[in-house]
Order: structure tokens, then C-alpha cells, then sequence
């Protein structure tokens, strides 16, 4: 069995202002940076042999700070990337809908189904991060390995491993620094623990 932490990243500007990041390379926010050091003293206790991260710099200083209290250096993957939003990055929540199309309303209703102009679909998403998820696993057997990576990002491993339309990604919740465990069986994967912020409180 591996064990995988995964960790989304810390605050941004862009999580504050309601705007769609994706692949947009977005810096922490002083509270991000705190969010980040809060994760790590919460992971202090586990044996982690290696701590991976996607490669934009939001999830990168947030797995450096998780790597730093175990002494090991961050890999980085594109793979562990966010869902690019296309033409949508930069873009607040609400603007979308300023076509009166109902493109907000769609998405949130039914991300499964949605096409993002210039970006990736949420089953894309899925694909490539349970395709890399069961290569860490199959890598690191019978050890624990930290993956910090993103909401939306996470919340389609989340669907995936229990068994859940992608239709109902956001029903999952996703804070920044939000603690999620999997335990990557042989045959099947058990979910352990979904949205852990107690390291905030």
C-alpha cells in the first residue's frame, strides 16, 4: 500500500478576487505563506519519503515548506497542474455570465459536460492526474508521499476515487492547505480523510 497526502495550495490574490486561475502562475499571499507553514507543522509527525508538486509557484512554495521540515527537496510535475480555464483565466466568477449565455450557471451545474474555449475539459483533468497518481503510487509502494496540487484539480481525483459523476465536483469541498489522504490498495483506493483544515483553527 502507498499512502498519498494530498495538499491543495495555499491563499492567492486570485482565490480572494473570485477569479479563475488554472494555469495562470498566481504568487502566495502573506496568509498563503502562513497557510503553507501551518500544513507543514501538521505533516511534521509523517513519514514522508518524498514530497511532489505541480509546477506552478503557488503549490510549489507550499510543498517547500512541507519539504523543508522533512529535509527533501520538491519534485516538480506539470501533470499536477490546475485545469487550464482557457480564455477564461483572469476572469471573475460573475464575468462569465456577461454574455447572458448562463456559461456560470453551466459550469457549476454541470462541469462534466462543459467545454472551456482554449482549455481543458475536468475529464482531461481527471485523466492526467490519476495517471500520475498511480505512478507515484506504483513508485513509492508502501511509503508516504505528499502531492500538493489544486482545488479543482483534486476535487477530480476526489470523483474519481469515489466513483462520482465529475457533474458533481463542486459538492466537494477544497479549502487552501486542505489535507486529503488516499490509500492506493492493489485493487482499490480508500479514502482516509477529504478537506482537513483543523492546522488552521
Amino acid at each position: 500500500m502507498s499512502k498519498l497526502i494530498l495538499v491543495r495550495h495555499g491563499e492567492t490574490a486570485w482565490n480572494l478576487e473570485m477569479r479563475y486561475q488554472g494555469q495562470t502562475d498566481i504568487s502566495l499571499t502573506a496568509n498563503g505563506i502562513e497557510q503553507a507553514g501551518k500544513v507543514a507543522q501538521r505533516l511534521a509527525e509523517e513519514k514522508v519519503a518524498a514530497v511532489y508538486s505541480s509546477d506552478l509557484s503557488r503549490a510549489f512554495v507550499t510543498a517547500a515548506q512541507i519539504a523543508a521540515v522533512h529535509g527533501l527537496d520538491v519534485l516538480t510535475r506539470q501533470d499536477l497542474r490546475e485545469i487550464s480555464f482557457g480564455d477564461w483565466e483572469g476572469m471573475t466568477y460573475d464575468s462569465l455570465d456577461l454574455d447572458g449565455g448562463g456559461t456560470k450557471n453551466r459550469l457549476f451545474s454541470h462541469p462534466g459536460e462543459i467545454e472551456i474555449p482554449g482549455g481543458e475539459t475536468f475529464l482531461e483533468v481527471q485523466q492526467r492526474m490519476m495517471e500520475a497518481l498511480r505512478e507515484l503510487a506504483e513508485r513509492h509502494e508502501g511509503e508516504t508521499v505528499v502531492i500538493v496540487s489544486h482545488g479543482a484539480a483534486i476535487r477530480t481525483v476526489l470523483c474519481d476515487v469515489l466513483g462520482m459523476d465529475l457533474n458533481r465536483l463542486w459538492a466537494i469541498r477544497q479549502s487552501n492547505t486542505a489535507v486529503n489522504i488516499l490509500e492506493m490498495l492493489p485493487q482499490k483506493v480508500l479514502v482516509s480523510l477529504v478537506n482537513d483544515v483543523h492546522h488552521l483553527r
